[in-house]
């Protein structure tokens, strides 16, 4: 098999270096267009792996980004075959009833209007290789997250954006997977940052799973992730999945 060209957003950390690393190495190394706002580690994925990777350096709410990374793997490698659109931030805490708008429009521009973008430029390229589009999604999209809603009414709309792809896109397969309470930059945040703003039961959630070593690790779903961008199958096109669900046990390690 040829390799294959795929775009991760959000790769210098967590889940999407996860992700990047996997498709780089085994088991067939595949060429990566990673894309995130922290630039060192794509750097270091660019200095190791060299003629595979490409990198893309910007804010996520820049939606010209998105263009520019399809541009990239298209010239550079010749073709696109999927994407894994990762990259996502928490956004404020705090109740409805206290909230800044601003803040959820920063929040939908990066976490939700971005992935359109991606969509909108990837799509005549993915139609052409039949390929696919893995989300980074929560189980804050379908919970009742007190203090949370900026996040999880962005991964509400990133749900039903998979959906509507699912059904307007019969050559292209797109996913939401739910990755659990992964060991991330964003649990630390929960934790440390949001403390005074989150509801005290939600804090204790977090912080509590922590303590008792039940984070999973970013390789768990990111494997699972990097492998269904590969070769994620058109009967799951559109769904909300967890990563370790049943329906996705050929791609669990």
């Amino acid at each position: 098999m040829a390799p294959k060209t795929i775009i991760v957003t959000g790769a210098s950390r967590g889940i999407g270096l996860a992700i990047a690393k996997y498709l780089l190495t085994a088991p067939q190394s595949h060429n990566v267009v990673v894309v995130a706002r922290s630039l060192e580690p794509l750097q270091k994925l660019k200095e190791q792996y060299n003629k595979q990777v490409e990198v893309v350096n910007g804010d996520l709410a820049d939606f010209s980004l998105a263009q520019k990374a399809v541009d990239i793997a298209i010239e550079t490698f010749g073709q696109l075959d999927g994407m894994v659109l990762n990259h996502g931030i928490l956004g404020q805490t705090g109740n409805v009833a206290v909230t800044d708008i601003a803040e959820w429009q920063a929040a939908f521009n990066v976490n939700f209007m971005s992935l359109v973008a991606f969509a909108k430029a990837a799509l005549p390229a993915l139609r052409q290789s039949k390929g696919k589009i893995i989300f980074t999604s929560s189980g804050a999209a379908v919970g009742k997250y007190r203090g949370w809603g900026i996040y999880a009414a962005t991964k509400a709309a990133m749900n039903n954006f998979a959906q509507t792809l699912g059904s307007e896109e019969p050559d292209v397969t797109s996913v939401s997977v739910r990755p659990g309470m992964v060991d991330t930059e964003m649990q630390r945040e929960l934790r440390e940052v949001h403390g005074a703003t989150l509801d005290a039961e939600m804090h204790s959630k977090f912080t509590g799973a922590h303590s008792n070593g039940k984070l999973v690790k970013p390789e768990q779903p990111g494997h699972v992730m990097a492998k269904l961008v590969l070769d994620a199958p058109k009967e799951l096109t559109g769904l909300f999945l967890s990563w370790n669900d049943e329906e996705l046990k050929d791609f669990q390690e």
